[in-house]
């Protein structure tokens, strides 16, 4: 089985800063894609930073400049470091990976618990 843990969510001020992770255990050949969703309350789940095996990442409008998404190949890993938050960033995240669990399987979407992100003064 696939497990994927988060961890570092909390509340901060406005201007603040924050860095999420998400650690995949269990049986894994490789990992493709690497991202990070959120879910505010009301809305929909959305996109907010990706970034596959070579290392090449994407982001939506609203973070640009401000978070950067990294993985840790070794380590099984994704972080989102979150910089100059603000109260719209306010949201549940969730890591998602790509996962092939042996090399003969096909891939498939894990996803994290979610870690809630409070941006409030």
């Amino acid at each position: 089985q696939v497990q994927l843990v988060e961890s570092g969510g909390g509340l901060v001020q406005p201007g603040g800063a924050l860095r999420l992770s998400c650690a995949a255990s269990g049986s894994i050949y490789s990992i493709n894609g690497m991202g990070w969703y959120r879910q505010a309350p009301g809305k929909e789940r959305e996109v907010v930073a990706v970034i596959n095996s070579g290392g090449s990442a994407n982001y939506i409008d609203s973070v640009k400049g401000r978070f950067t998404i990294s993985r840790d190949n070794v380590r099984n890993t994704v972080y989102l470091q979150m910089n100059s938050l603000k109260p719209e960033d306010t949201a549940v995240y969730y890591c998602n990976m790509n996962i092939r669990k042996f090399w003969y399987d096909s891939s498939n979407d894990y996803w994290g618990q979610g870690t809630q992100v409070t941006v409030s003064s």
